[in-house]
């Protein structure tokens, strides 16, 4: 276990280019244990670019990842095993369509964590319990709703036990009616303690539930803040920008509630 001194994740001088065109510019982040961090930011701003590479889905072009302070790529071992550490909850789900929902929960458990198939099973069961999608666990993906997926998605992740989770844009594939659903499981994980970094455009939940708010512009962290002075008080003329209509919505809102 690691103390709150120590970061459990560390992203240092993250670059990533493709051919020519270079989409994160010199990335720094630390993380530490229970920390929700929502990175917002610009469609292209390169946040799924960056948490794809800190889970090695996209090899970063330089800099390092280091892993309770060890270098993801020269230290940790294979890369199955620290993404067991280090999960990831897609956009699109990612479930295996041809696994039912249970499938799809253990068998990342039984072949990289080598865990026996009941043992997995039970583990399977009481997240997918957490969830709310314990009475599917038979049905296909093709049978399920896009909220309903998520779900077992973020069941499959936490099934590993990971010590962070990556969660890339999680509502932003599902209708309006589902996203709620998606995020109050997110919101009793952060109140939970799970470590976990989250690229999102749900400015509310941003607002109401990270511990801290990363925007990312063009390639590089602009802002790094508590969500009281960043939604209150952005400093970068970029974030104010892209702020400025979440907190005019709120501001119609409220006046609509006082009336």
């Amino acid at each position: 276990m690691t103390s709150k001194k120590t970061p459990i994740l560390q992203i240092k001088d993250l670059r990533k280019s493709f051919g020519d065109r270079e989409i994160l510019k010199g990335i720094n982040l630390d993380v530490y244990k229970g920390d929700v961090i929502c990175i917002i930011g610009q469609s292209g701003s390169g946040k799924s670019t960056m948490i794809r590479c800190v889970n090695y889905l996209e090899m970063p072009t330089s800099g390092e990842i280091l892993y309770l302070g060890k270098n993801v790529e020269t230290e940790f071992g294979s890369l199955p095993m620290f993404r067991t550490k280090v999960g990831m909850v897609f956009q699109s789900f990612n479930l295996f369509n041809n696994m039912t929902v249970l499938e799809n929960c253990t068998v990342g458990q039984i072949k990289v964590l080598k865990k026996d198939k009941e043992t997995a099973r039970q583990n399977a069961m009481k997240y997918l319990y957490h969830v709310g999608m314990a009475n599917y666990i038979n049905a296909r993906p093709e049978q399920l709703s896009g909220g309903q997926k998520q779900r077992v998605a973020i069941a499959r992740a936490l099934a590993l036990e990971p010590d962070v989770l990556l969660m890339d844009e999680p509502t932003s594939a599902l209708d309006s009616e589902m996203v709620g659903e998606v995020l109050e499981v997110m919101r009793d994980l952060a109140k939970e303690g799970l470590t976990m970094i989250i690229v999102t455009h749900e400015m509310a939940f941003a607002r109401d539930v990270a511990s801290r708010v990363v925007f990312v512009d063009q390639g590089v962290i602009a802002e790094n803040e508590e969500p009281s002075v960043m939604f209150s008080n952005p400093k970068h003329p970029r974030t104010k920008e892209f702020l400025s209509r979440f907190n005019k919505e709120q501001n119609i809102l409220n006046l609509n509630i006082e009336k």
